[in-house]
């Protein structure tokens, strides 16, 4: 069941959207405000967010460009709602990297048909990567240390080298979407939609999956606490690295060690 973040602050539009995608079984969570959906975002990690624009204090702008810079959020599909869809403000959104706009007022097919497309594309994407990923990844002919295999984990894409020679380089620091696009000379609008275009993915997950490459071999070749793997790929906060690492193995740090290492 695709889980479905409704940000909109009219009360009647809300309740609308929101029966409409539960009853196609769409899971969805609502949100009046911008902040309070930054915060479900995260909380949540939905499929999908559907956003208005113009709300009050924090819009849907800001709300798009706050998601985009957390590697928690970053890869989510957003697709803006809005009454007033001017070329001005659809520039706007796609350079923040929004994946779709409906103008309201809109149908329950035009609703259903922009998600259901939305979430196939983003199934096809990850699909069409993980192939190509099995084409070009020839198996070694020598058994790989652990680095090379750490190294592994990135796509053979000749156009994109540098931007995963940078993560290679800087994984085990503090770095995000904007010191890759500043590095390799792109906006990072377009850097995101270019890797999303050819991997299926963003710069931020690709971060991600660098550091937990590193975090598991660390757990297996070292007695180092939790604190001290945080620390060494990249994480200032443990906390966030305890949570995120639970996230993308589906454990914590300590029982992945234990059940690895029997």
């Amino acid at each position: 069941m695709s889980k479905i973040l409704l940000i909109e602050d009219d009360r009647v539009n809300r309740r609308l959207f929101q029966d409409c995608l539960e009853s196609e079984g769409f899971q969805t969570i609502s949100a009046e405000d911008g902040m309070i959906g930054i915060q479900q975002a995260k909380n949540y990690l939905p499929d999908l967010i559907l956003c208005d624009i113009f709300m009050p204090e924090v819009n849907g702008y800001e709300v798009l460009s706050q998601l985009r810079q957390d590697p928690a959020t970053a890869y989510i599909p957003l697709i803006f709602l809005t009454a007033m869809a001017t070329k001005v403000e659809r520039r706007k959104g796609m350079e923040l990297g929004a994946d779709d706009f409906l103008t309201k007022p809109l149908t329950a097919e035009q609703l259903l048909a922009a998600v259901s497309a939305r979430l196939e594309r983003q199934t096809l994407l990850e699909r069409c990567f993980a192939a190509k990923y099995q084409i070009t990844s020839d198996p070694p002919e020598t058994e790989l240390t652990v680095e090379e295999d750490e190294r592994g984990i990135f796509p053979n894409i000749a156009e994109l080298q540098n931007v995963f020679d940078y993560i290679e380089a800087n994984y085990n620091r503090e770095i995000a979407l904007s010191d890759v696009a500043q590095a390799i000379g792109y906006s990072p609008a377009y850097l995101t939609n270019r890797v999303k275009h050819e991997t299926g993915r963003t710069i931020n997950a690709w971060i991600i999956e660098r550091r937990m490459a590193a975090a598991r071999s660390l757990l297996l070749e070292t007695d180092w606490s939790v604190e001290q793997i945080a620390n060494s790929v990249g994480y200032l906060n443990a906390s966030y690295f305890f949570r995120q690492f639970r996230q993308y193995q589906g454990t914590t740090p300590k029982a992945w060690r234990e059940e690895h290492r029997k």
